[in-house]
């Protein structure tokens, strides 16, 4: 039997496993427009790898990688800064 703050984890990831917050191809959301991750992109993933530090950064190098081929005329510490610059460092 799972307790309900596990209960309420699974409800939050997959709620936010179902929004539109996706990148477009030159990495803007795709709901909002801002430079992606947005804001609720960030709580969807923070949510989504809650304890998962090193899956959210294969994750996000997997789109840093992705974006660096589709963003060519770009600064790559530019797009790292958008793509990882966000994330919470270690405790």
């Amino acid at each position: 039997m799972i307790g309900p703050q596990e209960r309420w984890l699974r409800h939050v990831r997959r709620k936010y496993a179902r929004t539109a917050h996706k990148p477009t191809r030159s990495y803007a959301c795709h709901a909002c427009a801002a430079p992606w991750p947005c804001r609720q992109a960030r709580l969807a993933l923070l949510t989504a790898y809650h304890g998962d530090r090193i899956g959210l950064m294969v994750h996000l190098g997997a789109h840093l990688a992705r974006a660096l081929r589709q963003l060519p005329d770009t600064h790559p510490a530019l797009i790292t800064g958008q793509l990882l610059g966000w994330l919470p460092h270690r405790q």
